[in-house]
């Protein structure tokens, strides 16, 4: 049975509490792509290329909060589909402007800058290139994200200068860091839990999505 449903989502942190809500489901296929650009578009196009394809693509995973009313949790969407975006609406996700950047926005003074010169919501590295093959291609696509920073909280590192030339997270470099500046251990484990209530508020809202759209 081909998937009818294809997820998109980086990491697998981001994808754990999903996959077990949607385990030994056939119709949803979910594919952990890497960070950023690059990654998102040669996944995007193999599934392309592939025999047969979904009929829906969901771009899923973490976003950066720019807009101040978005909290931690909150998962947020943006589609061109009228029907994804009746079922997303529908299971409590909010519509959102995303901005798609190369770098991972480290501070609440960039974020301050982004939102008041794109008028964007939220800040992610992926969906908008997904969203740009799927348009290409006729293939219903939604970016659907939860919130694991707020507009006002800085990152407690510069995870961009602690990333492997892929993008992927260099866990040398962020145990050197860690030992350089042990004071941020309190901010990176509140990070860390931040990102795990995304992680689940994500996978309470997408399956009921996906069998809006079943029905």
């Amino acid at each position: 049975m081909t998937p009818a449903t294809l997820i998109l989502i980086p990491l697998k942190e981001e994808a754990a509490p999903l996959r077990q809500r949607l385990a030994g489901r056939p119709d949803v296929a979910i594919q952990l792509i890497g960070i950023g650009a690059r990654n998102a578009e040669r996944a995007m196009r193999a599934a392309l290329a592939a025999p047969t394809r979904p009929a829906r693509v969901f771009a899923c995973g973490f976003a950066g909060g720019l807009n101040p009313e978005f909290e931690i949790g909150h998962v947020i969407f943006a589609t061109d589909d009228a029907a994804l975006g009746a079922a997303l609406a529908q299971a409590g996700a909010r519509p959102a402007v995303f901005l798609q950047t190369p770098r991972v926005v480290v501070t609440a003074t960039e974020k301050r800058t982004l939102r008041e010169t794109t008028g964007a919501d939220a800040v992610e590295m992926e969906s908008g290139t997904i969203q740009s093959v799927c348009r290409e291609a006729g293939l219903p696509c939604a970016t659907v994200r939860a919130i694991s920073d707020t507009a006002g909280q800085d990152m407690p590192l510069d995870f961009n200068a602690l990333a492997n030339p892929d993008q992927s997270l260099n866990f040398g470099k962020l145990l050197a860091a860690i030992a350089r500046s042990p004071g941020r251990i309190p901010a990176l484990l509140r990070l860390q839990s931040n990102c795990q209530r995304a992680a689940e508020e994500l996978a309470r809202s997408l399956p009921g999505v996906i069998e809006r759209l079943r029905a």
